[in-house]
């Protein structure tokens, strides 16, 4: 064995022993507290025993044990903290436990607080995810919503353009049927006058006819195409082609009117307006 060998096992041994005399002393203060804690027990129940009636047996119990915990409170308030024990060697013992116990708690804490912090990282790290995928969405809804739209603009113009067309074609061929319909009804009802014409060639053969008589057909188609193509000025100047009652006619039943300043210019009535 060498001289270190032998230097170090006194101080082991004296460590040891040291160690033990330590636990020793530190159990008998122990015993001597509980012994006299006992006897603080033994103290209040021989002064707290009194002679009670059976029925008030229960509630002198509780007014006993009242008065022994209010006692013991009391006395706990009074007295100041003591320290166990007055050896360095049982005083560091229970300070470096002490110390141990706290830096295990730590060392837990420390560890949940990392695995919190990590599962938290995680967490972000989806809802971030999550967000951006929620954002490319949203914007490629976005682009797809501007295109529907101006498709739909677009398709709405286009049906709009295709109805307006439909419809003027409708009312296109109304308007051929109503001016077939007059026209029809006119020529029945408002014939040229044929006797008279043909009664002045029996009375003057040698005599022709210089001017062309119009049908009244003719006459409100002339109006009316006056007063569609140059509403500023739809007058129509009277000629000689003109049979006077038809053109009386119209102005009684107020189909047309005579221009305020020339009798020989007439329109028609805007119905339209």
């Amino acid at each position: 064995m060498s001289s270190y060998q032998h230097d170090l096992a006194p101080t082991i041994t004296s460590n040891i022993v040291c160690s033990v005399d330590a636990k020793e002393e530190l159990l008998d203060e122990c015993e001597e507290i509980w012994r006299q804690m006992e006897e603080c027990q033994s103290k209040l129940t021989l002064l707290g025993i009194e002679t009670l009636p059976e029925s008030d047996a229960q509630l002198s119990l509780l007014m006993m044990r009242v008065k022994a915990l209010t006692a013991e409170y009391n006395q706990w308030q009074k007295r100041s903290p003591e320290i166990i024990s007055t050896n360095l060697d049982v005083l560091v013992a229970l300070g470096k436990e002490e110390l141990q116990k706290v830096d295990h708690d730590l060392e837990m804490v420390l560890s949940t607080v990392q695995s919190k912090n990590k599962k938290l990282k995680e967490d972000m790290k989806r809802e971030q995810q999550w967000l951006d995928e929620q954002q490319q969405l949203v914007d490629a809804l976005d682009v797809t919503h501007e295109e529907m739209k101006n498709q739909v603009v677009q398709f709405s113009e286009q049906r709009a353009l295709q109805e307006l067309k439909s419809k003027m074609l409708k009312i296109r061929a109304y308007k051929e049927e109503l001016l077939s319909a007059l026209g029809e009804f006119l020529e029945e009802h408002f014939p040229l006058p044929e006797d008279e014409s043909a009664k002045k060639k029996k009375k003057s053969p040698a005599e022709e006819p210089t001017v062309q008589l119009v049908t009244l057909h003719e006459i409100l188609e002339h109006l009316i195409n006056k007063l569609m193509s140059t509403p500023h000025e739809p007058y129509l100047t009277i000629n000689d082609s003109f049979w006077p009652p038809y053109v009386e006619l119209l102005l009684r039943y107020g189909i047309a009117l005579r221009h305020p300043e020339d009798p020989n210019r007439i329109r028609l009535e805007a119905f339209h307006q």
